[in-house]
């Protein structure tokens, strides 16, 4: 993430605490206290949490620390893989209202994508951006990053198969024909290119019976 200057009204609209998340933040001393309230501020600003100390802004740090009466360098001493981080973010994520991306939930952002996104945007780093987007949407905390390339490189071969059938399914057996002419010569296709016709055929077969069931 960018590192920019925060001015003060973006200090006061991200970073304040509100009066549930002060509740949120009570009986928390020390580190605990001021990294819990920094995490809870982040994620309510970006949808995700912060991936290391290093990723928080030190005038959000400062203008957190402040508000929770805890000196900005007791930070240093928050421990940022142990049980009590796994505590804090299962706090935050409850009180926002979002959960961990399960399987199914991979499954149906794969599907999201696929349909409503990937067809018309082919680049990896805009998909990525609208799946962000419709994590944030359905609550969903994006998943890590390289999970996140799995679910746009899935989307998009997912897209591109469906495309290709499409095309497919509205060719006529002879426009098939001529293309594999073209591509390997009429009399050296190869086993795929003549499955492919033979696909053709039954498609447009069933068509037309479809047309014929609805005709009547």
């Amino acid at each position: 993430m960018a590192r920019t200057p925060l001015d003060l009204d973006q200090l006061v609209e991200h970073w304040t605490l509100l009066k549930d998340e002060q509740a949120l933040v009570s009986g928390k001393r020390g580190a605990t206290r001021l990294g819990f309230a920094v995490l809870l501020k982040f994620y309510t600003q970006y949808g995700r949490f912060p991936r290391n100390r290093a990723e928080l802004p030190g005038a959000a740090v400062e203008f957190v620390a402040r508000q929770v009466q805890v000196p900005a360098l007791e930070l240093e001493s928050y421990d940022w893989t142990g049980r009590t981080v796994e505590y804090h973010r299962a706090q935050i994520r409850e009180h926002l209202g979002f959960r961990e991306c399960s399987v199914a939930d991979a499954e149906k952002l794969t599907a999201y994508l696929a349909v409503h996104v990937a067809h018309k945007e082919r680049r990896p780093e805009q998909v990525r951006v609208e799946l962000l987007v419709r994590c944030r949407t359905e609550s969903i905390e994006p998943p890590a990053s390289g999970r996140c390339d799995r679910i746009v490189g899935a989307a998009l071969r997912a897209a591109e198969e469906s495309l290709t059938a499409l095309i497919s399914s509205r060719l006529t057996v002879e426009s098939i024909e001529q293309i594999v002419a073209l591509v390997a010569g009429a009399d050296q296709t190869t086993p795929d290119l003549r499955a492919a016709v033979r696909r053709a055929r039954t498609r447009r077969r069933c068509w037309r019976r479809s047309r014929k069931r609805r005709a009547t």
